[in-house]
């Protein structure tokens, strides 16, 4: 097709391009998307500043852009539940095999898995896409385009609250109050979740988080004794919470997560940190405080599209900046000093609407 397929790439570290592409032609399975919004997640300013996370290291050009909605333009020929004009929210992470982990319905563990923006894969940061039918979902009239998108980080919460098993009553700690803190706080509450402190180093975020329905919000600095942030969740909630999710990947963070955890209790690590981070396991162990990591999410579309349809959860606050994709270095450049919540582009030059 046409080479006026205009995309966010990144060739190395520092180094982000706009470039026109050729539109893919969608296979059988797949369809073609006309992008329009699409939300810089703090893994692409990872990629763009150091071009690698842990083990997926950028070794060639790639588009950026996993926080993603869109119009369906063309469909594959086996495609039957979507159609031209549908729109559609996009899961990034999409299977190649059937393997064990595709069986069990934990499919985000299979080491084979496609995902948008993870190296060598190609995002989504452009103006026409081609991905997996299976891997969209046809949006509501009554949901936008971008809560379509800021579903993929809604489904980091719904993932984290789930394998920590949030449930009705139950008290809940979030610690960082960035966009992956708030979704966590959205969902927590949404489940049923009878109060929810959620701590950060901002005032700006805590105010953001206030607003999204926190109970308490616990104002920390650097240099906090984890012990003592414990004590202080403690006397906030009258008891210690039955569920943390550690959503900054701190390593004093972490500390202050397992400390504050009533035993018996579950933390759930959704925040990325350093390779090797030192925790008070013995805390932990006696007194049966579960660690449970979280990568990404599975299974979590059609869960957040009803949450959103149905007004149960408003993620729309979430959303700070707009920017039109011309000017994705400049978005970039915002994301990366922390400046509001969450970036969006929007991809489509005839709709700038949200």
């Amino acid at each position: 097709m046409e080479f006026n397929n205009l995309s966010v790439v990144l060739h190395s570290p520092g180094d982000l391009r706009l470039e026109k592409r050729h539109v893919q032609e969608p296979g059988p399975h797949e369809v073609l998307i006309q992008m329009h919004s699409v939300g810089i997640c703090g893994s692409d300013v990872h990629y763009w500043q150091n071009g690698r996370i842990g083990d997926f290291v950028l070794t060639k050009p790639m588009v950026l852009g996993h926080e993603a909605a869109g119009r369906v333009v063309k469909v594959g020929s086996a495609v039957k539940h979507l159609q031209v004009g549908d729109r559609v929210a996009i899961e990034p992470g999409v299977p190649r095999e059937m393997d064990e982990f595709f069986k069990n319905g934990r499919y985000n563990l299979s080491p084979s898995i496609f995902f948008c923006a993870t190296p060598p894969d190609d995002g989504n940061l452009c103006r026409y896409y081609t991905h997996s039918a299976n891997f969209c979902y046809k949006l509501p009239h009554n949901v936008t385009y971008e809560e379509g998108a800021l579903i993929e980080p809604l489904s980091v919460g719904i993932h984290a609250c789930r394998r920590a098993g949030v449930t009705l009553g139950s008290t809940v700690l979030v610690c960082g109050a960035g966009p992956i803190g708030l979704v966590c706080l959205l969902v927590a509450k949404a489940m049923g979740a009878a109060q929810v402190v959620i701590s950060d180093l901002f005032p700006e975020r805590l105010a953001m988080a206030k607003e999204l329905g926190a109970d308490f919000q616990m104002l920390v600095k650097r240099g906090d004794e984890p012990q003592q942030l414990a004590k202080r969740v403690e006397d906030m909630l009258g008891e210690q919470p039955h569920i943390t999710a550690e959503c900054s990947g701190v390593e004093s963070s972490v500390q202050t997560a397992i400390y504050a955890t009533r035993p018996g209790g579950v933390v759930v690590t959704v925040g990325l940190g350093s390779q090797m981070t030192t925790i008070p396991l013995v805390s932990a162990s006696i007194r049966e405080v579960d660690i449970r990591g979280v990568f990404r999410y599975c299974n979590t579309w059609p869960m957040a599209i009803a949450m959103l349809a149905s007004g149960k959860v408003n993620v729309k606050p979430l959303v700070t900046h707009r920017f039109p994709l011309e000017q994705a270095a400049q978005a970039f450049e915002t994301t990366r000093q922390g400046t509001g919540i969450k970036v969006m582009l929007k991809c489509d030059p005839n709709d700038q609407n949200p």
